[in-house]
């Protein structure tokens, strides 16, 4: 699949990146190779391939989900610069 310089431009616009005119035609081919390279990847058969977390077998470590450390309210609004009501409180930031 190719990528036009068009479409470079839009991507770009869309994740808000500022890329110059000149850098355009770099910018698409980088795109249409990425692009290449995904489709390379659809051609291999993974048929009967189990996914996997890592190359190397391994068995997580599980362990009882109980709470451990808890009721230190005050202690973690210590160090707050402003707290009320038992939270942290923060300047409004939506008007």
């Amino acid at each position: 699949m190719s990528i036009d310089t068009q479409t470079a431009a839009r991507v770009a616009k869309l994740a808000r990146i500022k890329v110059e005119d000149d850098a355009l035609p770099a910018l698409a081919q980088e795109f249409s190779n990425i692009l290449g390279f995904i489709e390379q990847l659809n051609e291999v058969d993974v048929e009967g391939v189990e996914p996997m977390t890592s190359v190397t077998p391994q068995r997580l470590f599980r362990r009882e989900d109980v709470v451990t450390d808890g009721d230190q309210q005050g202690a973690v609004l210590a160090n707050a610069p402003d707290a009320r009501e038992g939270f942290f409180a923060v300047p409004k930031v939506v008007e």
